[in-house]
């Protein structure tokens, strides 16, 4: 089975100093993988490689065996990827069912023109799509919300937003930046299920970023560990907790002797 994700000898340089370096794993069809790493590891910055919002130095990143580095942020949507952020960005004074909509850009047919003028195909689309986006509002318990603008939603309702504004470009990819972050515990624990169900019910592959560990280890098959922008292990969650290597670079060598 071909790696969905692959990234090959990955580096990054910002003048003379090395933020990522010669970063490789493969994620599998189905998998759900999480990139931990202490603060300043490198997680954001490989991210923003994969999404197209940074462009490697050098190395390979490739979806489904088709090789996408250095490509535009919105070109990947045609390759199956679509990305959350640790804070969303959303039209603020916009409604949630226009945010959600947003994702939908590459899927309209035609171009600016056709969708001025309004073809009848054009607006079939826009019908479909608009009760497609409802209904992902629907199953993740923000129905109520299509109609009210944004900023009259709580943060962790704006990354469900976010979430289903994802899901209707219809990835086969899915990165998450520490979607868990300012969660209450129930809300954490919903996540979770959520998750499971975009992989399980939706067949889509994800790769998360998250420092709550107790959500790593319920939720992934693998962990890939980052250190000063180096891969410092790769395997599950379990054993990346008990690698002397991951306690070393989480709270300090002379820490992790004295706990030894």
């Amino acid at each position: 089975m071909a790696a969905r994700l692959t990234l090959t000898d990955v580096n990054l340089h910002f003048g003379g100093i090395t933020v990522l370096k010669d970063v490789g794993f493969d994620v599998d069809p189905g998998q759900i993988l999480g990139l931990v790493g202490p603060n300043g590891a490198g997680k954001t910055s490989l991210f923003n490689c994969i999404s197209g919002h940074y462009k490697p130095s050098s190395g390979t990143i490739a979806i489904d065996g088709e090789p996408v580095q250095g490509a535009a942020p919105a070109s990947l949507a045609s390759y199956g990827l679509a990305r959350t952020f640790q804070h969303p960005a959303l039209q603020l004074h916009a409604t949630v069912l226009e945010n959600v909509l947003l994702g939908a850009h590459t899927r309209l047919p035609g171009g600016p023109l056709e969708w001025s003028v309004r073809l009848p195909r054009t607006v079939r689309s826009e019908r479909a799509l608009r009760a497609e986006a409802l209904a992902l509002l629907e199953r993740h318990g923000l129905g109520w919300a299509a109609k009210r603008r944004a900023d009259e939603l709580s943060h962790g309702l704006h990354k469900g937003v976010e979430l289903c504004r994802a899901l209707l470009s219809r990835p086969a990819l899915l990165l998450l930046d520490e979607p868990a972050a300012g969660l209450p515990h129930s809300e954490v624990e919903q996540l979770i299920a959520t998750v499971r169900r975009i992989r399980d019910e939706d067949d889509i592959t994800v790769v998360i970023v998250e420092h709550h560990m107790g959500l790593i280890a319920a939720l992934t098959d693998r962990v890939v560990v980052l250190d000063h922008g180096r891969k410092l292990m790769e395997g599950t969650a379990v054993e990346a907790q008990s690698d002397p290597r991951v306690i070393e670079a989480y709270i300090g060598k002379d820490a992790a002797d004295d706990a030894a």
